[in-house]
Formats: structure tokens, C-alpha cells, sequence
């Protein structure tokens, strides 16, 4: 098969975010690239108007804001929508000004009052006791500022969070994160986590330029619900992958330190709210879900289930129950989806297989059969890449039409500038 030669690509994944403006604010492994959304979006004429249903770090709505397109984001996390409507948001001369003299005020001013440390588990294994304390400092400082304006703090809190993992003992050098030695270097000169602030902080305000041309925002909605907002031309997302991995496990120090969770259980109950959460009470709940006995899922999809149930004892049973509950959700997703879109719409997946104990979980075809049956038209599957050293693992792009008949009989068209093939 044609796939089976595509390489890697590591422009195609999240890392090509790292160094592109506003998209590299936030490092969160499951993104996907900026360079593969653009790609699409420039199909478009602007204005169009876009959906992104698993809005994540905002990659979709940001390109869309970009290009001079309109987007909404929608996404379960209250901290990603925060985030992504502050990447979405206009800054001004004045605010960028306002930062500067906060980034100086912060990294020079004495006298207030630290911030208390968050409530993280074991958190000695994040930050080395000097290091916590210079953060409790800095957030303290960005909280004693004197500020009207949202934006100016915004800004500050994306910078803080940026240092906050770049001073930590915690690894991203691969899918989740893993905990090396102490930094010693900074253990014992609190100085350089200012100096670390500063230089985030700094990166941030120069991201802002260009301004952002298209009007754009994220929302907190369950991509199981049809958003508000009318009908869109193009619905394009890449939703969680069946593979375990947790958004809210790289997300929890953020959403810790600027008071989104105050307790581990908070984290699980986001997850297991979440398509494909896994985290905490997410996962143990796995053992008493049981599908809906009136919804008929694809047979491609009984049979994978049953062959992971089969695999591995109960650990085979759990992961069978995961990826039944995750396509189950994504079903609910699927039914709302043409809701959403104009007629003659489209709608774009970026989605990932997957494997366990053996058994190849194809999302793609997966997906295909889910959009059919919701009603979509042509359904395309395109390989992108390979995403890693298993030979079994690629992702994809789903494309499908919508076409339902309107009442003279005719299809509305969105408005392609270039051919329709996405690679």
C-alpha cells in the first residue's frame, strides 16, 4: 500500500508549533501542526467559516484567524478555551507596552506576597524546594498587579507557565512526561528562573505580530452537542487518538498553578467527561461502563473490541472497554456533526490507529463507517504520515461531504481555490 512508504514527518506534528508565533505558546504533545491545518484552510477563499469541535491548544481557530478566516473552537477544558482565546485575542501598542513595564515591575519589585504553592501530589518531584519558591514569588507578583486590562495578564500567565515546565524536573522528550534530576544550575540561583520569566515573557510579546486578520473564539461545549453559531462551511479537528494518552496529564501543572484544578479527583473528572480521557477515576470507571444496547456500532468495531478483550486478561478486557467507550462518544459526536454544517459542507478528521497487545485498532476506517452511517457523502480516507517506529502506526485524514438536499433542490457550495486533495 501506497501509505506504507510515507515517512515520519515531524513538520506534520506538533513540533512545527514550537516555533511558529502564537502557536508554540503552550507545548501539548497530542497538537497537531499548524503546517497541516494551513495546508487545508488555504483550499478556502476567505471568509469562510470554520468548526473545530476538539479545539485543543487552538491550532484550527488560529490558522483560520491567520488567514482572515472565521472559526469557533469548542473544547471541555475551561483552561484551553482560556488559553486559545488568549492566542485569539488583538493586542494592542498600548497592551504590549503595559507588558513590558509588568515584565520589569515583576522581575524587580520586592515586597509582595508570594503565591501559595498549587496542591500537586509529590510536588517536590516537579520543582526543587528554591525553585517553588521563586514561582510562588512570580505569581505572586503577577497577582499583586495593578490591571484593568485582561489581555496585559493573559500574556504574563503564558510566560509564567512557560517557565514553570522549563524550570521543572519534568521530561518531554517523549509521548508523556517522565522526571529527571534536580536542575541544579538553578536550584541555587533564584535569579535565573527570573531571568527565565523575563526571556518567556519577551518571546511571548514578540509572537504577537502579525495581528490576527479573521474573527475568531473558543467556547466551553461537549463535542457530543451541536455548538451555537448557525452553520459552517467546514468542520476540520484532529479529536483525541485511541491510544491512551491523556491531554490532561501534560495539561495538569497549568491548570494547577493558575486554579483550574485544586485536587487530583477534579483532573479525572475532566478526563472521563473527555473523548479518550484516561486519567485517575477516568480509567478505574472503565470497569463498570456498558454501552447502549439500542446503538449498532460498526462490525469492524465489535470485532476489534472483542479481539483486545480476548488479548490480555482483565487488562485486556479494560483497554477493550476504552476504546469501545471512546468510539461510542465519538458516535455521539458524529450524529451532531452534520447539524453543524451548511449544505454542501465538509468536514476533515485527522485521526491516528492504534494498537494494543497486537491489535490494530484502524480509527480511520473506523471513522469512515461512523460518517457514512451519520449521513456524510464520498467519505475519503488520505495517509498523511507514520508516526512512529511501529510499522502499524499512521495517521490519516477523513475528509467527507455534506450534502444534504435543500428545498429546490439544489447544493450550496463553499468556495475551493485549489483542487481538492489534501497531501
Amino acid at each position: 500500500m501506497r501509505h506504507r512508504q510515507l515517512g515520519q514527518h515531524a513538520d506534520l506534528t506538533h513540533k512545527h508549533n514550537l516555533n511558529s508565533g502564537r502557536h508554540g505558546w503552550l507545548r501539548l504533545t497530542p497538537a497537531y501542526s499548524v503546517k497541516l491545518v494551513s495546508r487545508i484552510l488555504r483550499r478556502y477563499e476567505a471568509p469562510a467559516r470554520f468548526l473545530d469541535p476538539f479545539s485543543g491548544t487552538g491550532t484550527t481557530v488560529l490558522a483560520a484567524a491567520e488567514q482572515g478566516h472565521m472559526a469557533t473552537g469548542v473544547d471541555v477544558n475551561p483552561f484551553l478555551v482560556w488559553l486559545g482565546n488568549a492566542k485569539l485575542a488583538s493586542y494592542t501598542k498600548a497592551d504590549v507596552e503595559h507588558a513590558r513595564e509588568a515584565i520589569s515591575d515583576i522581575c524587580t519589585a520586592k515586597g509582595t506576597s508570594p503565591a501559595e504553592p498549587p496542591p500537586i501530589h509529590n510536588i517536590e518531584r516537579w520543582w526543587h524546594p528554591e525553585i517553588l519558591a521563586v514561582l510562588c514569588d512570580i505569581k505572586g507578583r503577577i497577582e499583586a498587579l495593578k490591571t484593568d486590562v485582561a489581555r496585559v495578564s493573559d500574556l504574563l500567565l503564558i510566560a509564567f507557565c512557560q517557565t514553570v515546565i522549563k524550570v521543572s524536573n519534568a521530561a518531554f522528550n517523549h509521548q508523556s512526561m517522565s522526571f529527571g534530576g534536580t536542575k541544579a544550575e538553578l536550584a541555587h540561583a533564584p535569579g535565573q528562573c527570573f531571568d527565565c520569566f523575563r526571556k518567556n515573557a519577551e518571546a511571548v510579546l514578540e509572537s504577537l505580530l502579525p495581528d490576527l486578520e479573521g474573527q475568531c473564539e473558543v467556547v466551553l461545549g461537549d463535542s457530543r452537542q451541536a455548538p451555537p453559531g448557525g452553520k459552517y462551511d467546514v468542520l476540520i479537528t484532529s479529536p483525541p487518538y485511541p491510544n491512551r494518552m491523556s491531554y490532561i496529564r501534560e495539561l495538569r501543572p497549568y491548570m494547577y498553578w493558575l486554579g483550574y484544578i485544586r485536587e487530583a479527583r477534579e483532573a479525572g473528572e475532566l478526563d472521563w467527561n473527555a473523548i479518550g480521557g484516561t486519567w485517575g477515576i477516568a480509567t478505574s470507571r472503565l470497569s463498570d461502563w456498558k454501552p447502549d444496547p439500542a446503538v449498532t456500532l460498526p462490525s469492524r468495531l465489535s470485532e476489534v473490541v472483542e479481539n483486545i478483550a480476548r488479548s490480555n486478561g482483565t487488562n485486556g478486557r479494560l483497554l477493550a472497554a476504552y476504546v469501545h467507550k471512546y468510539f461510542f462518544d465519538m458516535w455521539e459526536h458524529f450524529k451532531t456533526a452534520p447539524h453543524s454544517l451548511k449544505r454542501g459542507g465538509k468536514a476533515i478528521y485527522i485521526i491516528g490507529n492504534s494498537t494494543f497487545y497486537g491489535v490494530t485498532v484502524p480509527a480511520e476506517r473506523i471513522y469512515a463507517d461512523m460518517l457514512e452511517a451519520a449521513g456524510f457523502m464520498n467519505v475519503r480516507v488520505e495517509p498523511i504520515r507514520k508516526r512512529n517506529s511501529k510499522k502499524e502506526l499512521f495517521e490519516y485524514a477523513v475528509e467527507a461531504d455534506f450534502a444534504a438536499p435543500s428545498p429546490v433542490g439544489t447544493v450550496a457550495a463553499i468556495p475551493h481555490v485549489r483542487a481538492p486533495t489534501l497531501f
